[in-house]
């Protein structure tokens, strides 16, 4: 199968609507930025009975457990091996993104880039400038996003890498 079969082909719209939608919910009301990530989904599993094991010589019975429901979204704020910064599940990145310690901020996008990815997801690699509260002298960050199609024509972030580039 040819990984490039499904390939978003308006990949740079994709980018660009998203990172403009991002970044204003993040500015006007952060705490919205949960609709954008991925709670759940749902994985089904078959597996071998033990009871069965021993009734079984050729043929293995198996049984259909019922779906479980995983958190797929993970967010990389600042980690590193000396201060971990990862968090999986929509409720862990929200709880992180609402406890940044300012009030108010402002991103200044200043490139955006974007590649498709196999499966019809988008890839975007973001540069820019922030100010937070009352400060002039704006901070650099970096922030890469993974976005996967939602299977209704839009599309969550799997994966959300933000780092400032400090020094």
């Amino acid at each position: 199968m040819d990984p490039l079969a499904n390939v978003c082909s308006n990949f740079e719209q994709v980018g660009q609507a998203f990172v403009s939608h991002y970044y204003n919910t993040f500015d006007a009301n952060r705490s919205h930025l949960g609709q954008l990530y991925k709670v759940t989904i749902t994985t089904a599993s078959l597996h071998l009975l033990p009871s069965e094991l021993a009734k079984c010589s050729t043929h293995y019975l198996f049984s259909f457990w019922p779906s479980q429901k995983d958190e797929v979204s993970m967010l990389n704020f600042e980690h590193s091996a000396e201060r971990p910064g990862q968090y999986k599940g929509v409720s862990a990145i929200l709880s992180k993104i609402q406890s940044l310690p300012f009030q108010q901020v402002k991103h200044h996008v200043i490139t955006i880039d974007c590649q498709p990815t196999p499966g019809g997801g988008v890839i975007v690699m973001v540069c820019g400038n922030l100010l937070v509260d009352a400060e002039q002298i704006p901070q650099k960050f970096s922030q890469v996003f993974q976005l996967l199609p939602s299977g209704n024509g839009s599309f969550y972030i799997l994966n959300d890498i933000f780092r400032l580039n400090i020094g």
